[in-house]
């Protein structure tokens, strides 16, 4: 089974019964289970995301923003939800989050970001534009502006729909 980043929208309200349940259970069992509508599988297409904006020259807000939008807060305390043997992220760093506000201003700066456009300044080729990334982007089928373009769209709108929501945001890699 491949690890991949997964993200979750939830309430605020949803967060702290989790907490509440992992308190109150025996053996640390949160009851984590957000809706599949509020999940998104981010695959491995973080880091890559990442390096598209380092490399495509992203000013720092705008950077931080996509840092932040796939790493999370690690100052927001989940450790309640990587407890054995309910751990939801056991492959990877501790889950992370991010609070509905930050989630928001994410989310705006998402919405100001051409993916494409930055694909694009790299390259118009797929070949040269995995040679810049790396990371593996040589090994994606169908290439590395395609998969990541879905992607980021992916993410963004996943964003605008917390923002939109009020929601906050927890990042796991599963």
């Amino acid at each position: 089974m491949a690890i991949t980043q997964q993200i979750a929208r939830i309430s605020a309200e949803y967060l702290a019964s989790c907490r509440r349940s992992a308190s109150e259970s025996l053996d640390g069992d949160p009851h984590w289970d957000p809706q599949p509508t509020d999940i998104l599988d981010l695959d491995w297409a973080p880091v890559l995301l990442q390096r598209v904006g380092e490399l495509a020259g992203l000013d720092d807000v705008r950077l931080d923003a996509l840092r932040q939008a796939t790493d999370g807060d690690p100052a927001i305390d989940l450790g309640f939800l990587n407890t054995h043997p309910h751990a939801i992220g056991p492959f990877g760093p501790a889950p992370a989050a991010l609070s509905a506000a930050q989630a928001a201003r994410i989310s705006e700066l998402l919405v100001q970001m051409n993916m494409a456009t930055m694909l694009t300044a790299l390259s118009a080729d797929d070949t040269q534009v995995a040679s810049l990334i790396g990371y593996g982007a040589d090994k994606i089928v169908g290439g590395p502006s395609k998969y990541l373009l879905k992607h980021f769209n992916a993410l963004r709108e996943f964003y605008l729909g917390a923002s939109q929501r009020h929601l906050l945001i927890v990042l796991w890699w599963d």
